[in-house]
């Protein structure tokens, strides 16, 4: 079901016209992720080439309903991938908030590493990260957040 859904998101979205040569690298994109946490993912281009990116999911992992929210501050190294597609190292760091249905909460730091595909002559990226967290509040441990993402953008 999810496989035809963004299937019909990409029809959808291809349909409503070219935006310039990658266009992704600027303005607001907003998309999903699949993966740990699945939902919506965002992200926000800054004036000097990095961003903000953000993420609304639920967290599948555990024997609760999760509810994950995380923000991150990106940077972009356009040159550590040479390619004829435009692959985008990126790096950062940020933080998380899980709840869950046992009415707690914890609060953890995210370093977060991944890869921005830039798709020619369209306002859609493709990506993966992996984000080792450190929960620090209510007790400190180490989870990982991952996934695979496509957004589109304004």
């Amino acid at each position: 079901m999810t496989k035809k859904v963004i299937l019909i998101c990409l029809i959808v979205i291809s349909s409503l016209g070219i935006k310039s040569a990658f266009a992704q690298s600027k303005g607001f994109g907003l998309g999903v992720v699949l993966g740990e946490p699945t939902g919506l993912a965002g992200k926000y281009w800054l004036e000097n080439g990095n961003a903000i990116d953000f993420g609304l999911g639920y967290a599948f992992s555990s024997n609760d309903s999760r509810v994950n929210l995380h923000v991150d501050y990106l940077f972009h190294n356009y040159s550590a991938i040479r390619s004829a597609e435009k692959f985008v190292l990126f790096y950062g760091v940020g933080g998380r908030i899980v709840t869950s249905d046992n009415k707690s909460a914890w609060l953890g730091l995210r370093g977060v590493i991944g890869i921005d595909w830039f798709i020619k002559n369209a306002p859609i990226d493709v990506f993966l990260e992996a984000a080792p967290v450190f929960d620090i509040a209510p007790n400190t441990g180490l989870d990982l957040d991952a996934g695979l993402g496509v957004r589109f953008f304004f």
